[in-house]
């Protein structure tokens, strides 16, 4: 592969320089027209816009779409977590080691990275093996309305990429905590606190039980953990407040761990702590638990073969975030994440893309590629 550093910083630049957190649908526009000019100047390539419905367009590419099954899915996103403005405050730079930008290493360069692997990879590697690549625009916020659409495509998978930036000492992910988000409603009636505080019903005194009742739900051993990040509620302190409204994040290793915590969370609504305040329950956000199995232990040794003959070093990390791997991991596809450049700082304004570690990241997920090939 030939490689030019100028020429993929300068085919990055525009990814990086425009607004296109989730929800910013003319951004997550411009970003899968460019994505999708990128296979069709491969040839080769069928292209087919999906509808995320209110995030916006994904994009589903396959080299071999006449068959069901797909040897490997490549998977990324196209959204960024920073508002309208952020790319025209801090567009793309670069220094001697480092690019930095919105959403340089979370995840453009990851999606770039794929169209260099699937560019420069021998025509029998393409030939072997049925690719499609799946670019959602949704998944900073959850993959709400794209994760149906990628399960059922990584149904048909026999193993799946996640293009997400390695970390910063190069390693790649083969486990990741399940997340669940809430809001919670609750809802009283209003009195006046030195009048008739009797005749009122607190929204913010069942707030404050629900709180105590969910941190006590926490298991650090597990791995399950609540936490009540943001509350709002009251009109005054004269008044007895008759709204309130907490978010709670949930993180977890064991999904069986976390339905009881969902059914427990539901349950609670039926017997309110404060007779005549009702609550209701909102999941914002879920992704399940992503735990390697021995499948996936068998596509972490080729990945490790494959660094290990293109003089790479890696190692395997267990982190915290979700990601889209999380989603298919859960159908027991083997499933593997990291597979993008080095990079790090990410959903802050420090985050930033290593450049030295681009062409080996490219060379990497080529090697697999092949491999996979191979085995067939």
């Amino acid at each position: 592969m030939k490689f030019s550093l100028t020429d993929y910083l300068e085919e990055l630049r525009p990814l990086i320089n425009v607004d296109c957190g989730t929800y910013t649908t003319d951004g997550i526009e411009f970003i899968a027209n460019k994505m999708a000019e990128k296979y069709e100047e491969m040839n080769g390539w069928t292209i087919k816009r999906v509808d995320c419905g209110k995030a916006g367009v994904g994009l589903e590419i396959r080299n071999k779409p006449e068959v069901e099954h797909i040897d490997v899915m490549l998977a990324g996103h196209m959204d960024t977590v920073f508002p309208v403005g952020t790319a025209a405050e801090r567009p793309m730079s670069t220094d001697a080691e480092k690019a930095y930008g919105p959403g340089v290493s979370d995840m453009k360069s990851g999606l770039l990275n794929v169209v260099y692997a699937l560019r420069n990879i021998e025509q029998s590697v393409l030939d072997t093996l049925s690719i499609c690549i799946c670019m959602n625009p949704d998944e900073e916020t959850g993959s709400l309305y794209s994760v149906d659409w990628i399960q059922e495509t990584a149904k048909k998978a026999k193993n799946v990429l996640v293009a997400e930036a390695a970390r910063a000492d190069g390693g790649l992910v083969k486990a990741r905590k399940g997340m669940a988000r809430y809001k919670m409603t609750f809802s009283g009636k209003a009195a006046h606190a030195g009048n008739e505080p009797e005749n009122g019903r607190s929204a913010i005194t069942e707030m404050a039980n629900w709180i105590l009742a969910t941190n006590a739900m926490t298991n650090f051993e597990s791995g399950t953990t609540l936490n009540v990040g943001v509350v709002s509620g009251g009109a005054g302190a004269n008044i007895v407040p008759d709204s309130a409204i907490a978010i709670v994040d949930v993180r977890f290793w064991d999904n069986a761990e976390y339905d009881q915590v969902d059914t427990t969370l539901n349950g609670m609504i039926q017997t309110p702590f404060v007779d005549g305040v009702s609550i209701a329950l909102e999941r914002e956000a879920y992704k399940p638990s992503m735990v390697p199995t021995e499948k996936t232990k068998v596509l972490m040794a080729l990945v490790d073969q494959s660094a290990q003959e293109l003089a790479i070093n890696i190692n395997w990390k267990e982190v915290g975030g979700g990601s889209d791997a999380n989603n298919t991991a859960i159908l027991d596809v083997p499933t593997l994440d990291g597979l993008g450049p080095i990079g790090a700082g990410f959903h802050s304004a420090d985050e930033y893309l290593l450049l030295e570690s681009i062409e080996p990241r490219i060379q990497l997920l080529m090697r697999v590629l092949t491999k996979l090939a191979e085995d067939k």
